[in-house]
């Protein structure tokens, strides 16, 4: 299938955040709490003005889909750009069209397409700084063969999850990331 074939297939980012059994009051949260600067509101529009659509391969079970999503769909919202969500689990073809270093199933990933279906721009599945957060507790777990470690990767998971859903500089870092690559793929 072709990316607008794919786009076609996808759910609704409403009948996504409906369907959401996992994370869905946190990401709702973060939904109803993050803003887009106003300052930001024209450059958003020029971006829209392209005619871009959004797919994103996500999970409702995903910390980071949990923090991105919301971020991607108000900036989405205030450019005027249409997202639609597919679930990565049911639809490994495309997600294996977009692994991380070549080989992780990484989440969520935004691919960004015009309206013929040539894909613009590919986000995902971290903002840089969120990397290093996540980068610097992975790098504080015991080897994984160690007793303590699927323990200690539950804590953390944990530690993340509530991060992600109360640090508004987390919220931010990733609006910038996504802004900043919109710009630099699409207005240059």
């Amino acid at each position: 299938m072709d990316l607008m074939q794919w786009y076609q297939k996808a759910m609704s980012s409403d009948a996504y955040l409906e369907y959401m059994k996992e994370n869905k009051e946190r990401t709702a949260s973060i939904l109803e709490q993050f803003s887009i600067p106003e300052e930001d509101r024209e450059l958003l529009e020029r971006i829209g003005g392209h005619s871009l659509k959004v797919i994103a391969i996500t999970e409702d079970w995903c910390g980071d889909a949990m923090v991105n999503i919301p971020v991607l769909l108000k900036l989405a919202e205030a450019a005027g750009i249409e997202v639609k969500m597919i679930l990565r689990d049911e639809n490994l073809e495309l997600m294996d069209q977009y692994l991380t270093n070549g080989t992780s199933r990484s989440i969520p990933i935004f691919i960004f397409i015009d309206e013929e279906g040539k894909e613009r721009m590919v986000w995902g599945p971290r903002a840089p700084m969120v990397k290093k957060v996540v980068d610097d507790e992975n790098a504080k777990l015991p080897p994984r063969d160690h007793e303590d470690f699927p323990l200690r990767k539950k804590e953390m998971i944990q530690r993340l999850g509530n991060l992600y859903s109360t640090d508004r500089t987390i919220w931010q870092e990733v609006y910038d990331s996504l802004k900043t690559s919109l710009v630099q793929s699409i207005l240059m």
